[in-house]
């Protein structure tokens, strides 16, 4: 809810004037808080959303990258909040999507897959703020719908494209005009896009702004002058790429297909399976374009700072960066996402806001799924109703003794990409366990997994088979079922594809 104005007299060197006006938890300045009392308005943050597509939760120097380095985005959480546990409810593009803007968990708001509609009638956190009287606007990679590039509900201004778009050259569809090519890098324009949307004439609204990256989801091509910039780093493959003996026998097949790393590679290898040990130059060379983009993305927000302090406006918006899910990158011998594990879970969460910290950094776990209630309380709109997520607003501000201990993750096998089962996991603080379901109401498909998260962070040893945590086992289990049961999925109600194993055909050319 807003905080009502709450002005305290201060003496000035030239006059008396109202100062330390608290707006929505922020303290103004002497000249915006005369202003502001002046009008006899309450002054309502904007909101800079940067998302993300498929960067990894420590892809940026401020999370200990060892070679990136970000310091625009670093600057976020510098001045601001980073969250070093935050992780998705799916980890696929749309239904993530999704989740971000509603709040709701993917069998909520019913995108499931890549090919989905978001539902028109659905609430989301830009629709809100729109009733609320904010200018909205998304530009960028929506991907909810393959083939629609035309504006969706509780947007002033909607630029997208059909699919995932390209990084030179998209075929844009600008406000409902009709889809053109523009010229370019898809980061530069994109960036372009919104900065021309920011300078606009808002009739003095507040503004939310969404930025839709495609980067850094493949097929990973940086600019030219990032082409280059890794060629001397070393890139092998990781440990937990081999240490597969008490894993489910799944993720030993996936290694060779589309997404395991003696695949193609996103076309880093044009000659595959390769198992060979110096084929691991090629992963190198996918690793080295996906860091090459995300330095474009860097760039970005550097442009936003500096628009943003060059208006004034950077005091009263709320900065977010995040990504949209985690990606392997080798880990258990795999790419891309879709499992359980870290890797794929985990993404980034960084906000600034004056009235929320500064440099701190959050250690408990927050979801994609918190986003959307988050920032309609620090905007003091109203909240959306019936949905899985919570605000991490009081998190922060340290008045939540209650925040959640565990949680659930769900993935449906897809038919279109046949490297991952169904998947139900929970997550504690301390533990995973991740079981797959058949999707016929039979026994599981696969071995399950079990790991001890602080004694085994990567997730090297399963211990599943192990006497010794049956007890943990059906612990888990329960609570998992407990937890999927409160947000409606009952077994009744969990409907999934039929897993019909992992295949070894690449998926379609159009969808990739």
């Amino acid at each position: 809810m807003p905080v009502h104005p709450s002005p305290r007299v201060v003496s000035h060197r030239h006059g008396v004037f109202l100062a330390g006006l608290t707006v929505i938890g922020v303290m103004l300045s002497v000249a915006e808080a005369e202003s502001a009392a002046v009008a006899g308005q309450t002054v309502r943050p904007n909101v800079l959303f940067v998302l993300c597509d498929d960067i990894r939760w420590n892809a940026m120097s401020c999370a200990g990258h060892p070679t990136l380095k970000t310091p625009n985005i670093d600057r976020v959480a510098k001045e601001g909040v980073r969250f070093e546990n935050m992780f998705c409810t799916t980890s696929l593009c749309s239904p993530s999507r999704a989740s971000i803007l509603t709040g709701l968990y993917a069998h909520g708001h019913g995108v499931r897959d890549n090919f989905s509609e978001l539902p028109g009638g659905l609430t989301h956190w830009p629709k809100r703020l729109a009733e609320a009287g904010y200018e909205t606007a998304y530009i960028g990679k929506w991907h909810m719908g393959e083939n629609n590039d035309e504006p969706r509900p509780g947007f002033s201004f909607f630029a997208t494209h059909k699919g995932q778009g390209k990084y030179f050259d998209t075929e844009w569809n600008i406000n409902g005009a009709g889809s053109r090519e523009v010229k370019g890098y898809y980061t530069t324009v994109v960036t372009d896009m919104a900065l021309e949307w920011l300078r606009k004439d808002h009739a003095k609204k507040p503004w939310a702004m969404c930025i839709g990256h495609k980067a850094p989801h493949s097929f990973y091509t940086p600019e030219e002058k990032y082409a280059h910039v890794f060629d001397n780093v070393r890139v092998p493959y990781p440990e937990t790429a081999f240490q597969l003996e008490s894993k489910p026998a799944w993720i030993q097949e996936r290694r060779s297909t589309w997404h395991g790393i003696y695949g193609p590679l996103f076309d880093w290898r044009k000659k595959f399976p390769d198992a060979r040990p110096e084929a691991v130059k090629d992963f190198e060379n996918m690793v080295h374009g996906y860091w090459g983009t995300i330095l474009s993305v860097d760039d970005s927000m550097g442009r936003l700072f500096q628009y943003l302090e060059g208006s004034g406006e950077l005091e009263n918006t709320i900065v977010v960066f995040m990504g949209d899910n985690g990606l392997l990158e080798g880990e258990h011998g795999m790419v891309d996402k879709r499992t359980a594990h870290e890797a794929s879970l985990r993404v980034p969460l960084l906000v600034r806001y004056p009235g929320l910290a500064r440099g701190k950094v959050v250690s408990q776990q927050a979801l994609t799924v918190d986003v959307a209630p988050s920032l309609l309380e620090l905007c003091g709109a109203a909240p959306i109703e019936n949905i899985h997520g919570k605000s991490w607003v009081p998190l922060v501000r340290g008045t939540d003794l209650s925040w959640r201990k565990s949680w659930f993750y769900e993935y449906n096998y897809e038919v279109q990409f046949p490297y991952t089962p169904n998947v139900r996991a929970l997550r504690t603080d301390d533990w995973k366990y991740i079981h797959y379901p058949h999707g016929d109401g039979l026994p599981d498909r696969h071995l399950a997994e079990l790991y001890n998260l602080k004694a085994d962070p990567e997730e090297r040893t399963n211990l599943i088979r192990e006497p010794e945590f049956a007890a943990k086992v059906v612990e888990l289990k329960g609570a998992l079922e407990s937890a999927m049961k409160a947000s409606g999925l009952t077994a009744d109600a969990d409907k999934m594809p039929m897993d019909q194993g992992v295949k070894s055909a690449l998926p379609d050319a159009a969808i990739r």
